[in-house]
């Protein structure tokens, strides 16, 4: 009864090297990825109208820069713990 949007943001990753790790971030609504940043790609992408007007403006702003910068935040400075507890599970 009603509509939702949300965010996922995660790391997909098999080591603990920079160049093995991605950040991605997908937006939502109503069950639906609209748009996603991934940093393999380095830039928004859009799945649907809505989602193409916005990464088109996304892409040419300065948000382009800062969800750059998150691989290294988010997924890199934190990776190693996740990958070690893994190990240690596994």
């Amino acid at each position: 009864d009603g509509f939702e949007e949300y965010l996922l943001t995660r790391c997909v990753f098999n080591s603990t090297d920079p160049k093995n790790i991605t950040y991605i971030r997908s937006y939502y609504y109503d069950k639906m990825e609209y748009i996603r940043f991934d940093s393999s790609v380095g830039k928004h992408v859009g799945y649907t109208e809505y989602g193409v007007k916005n990464a088109e403006r996304w892409n040419s702003g300065p948000e382009v820069v800062q969800e750059r910068a998150e691989k290294e935040r988010y997924c890199v400075n934190n990776v190693g713990l996740d990958y070690q507890a893994a190990l240690t599970k596994s």
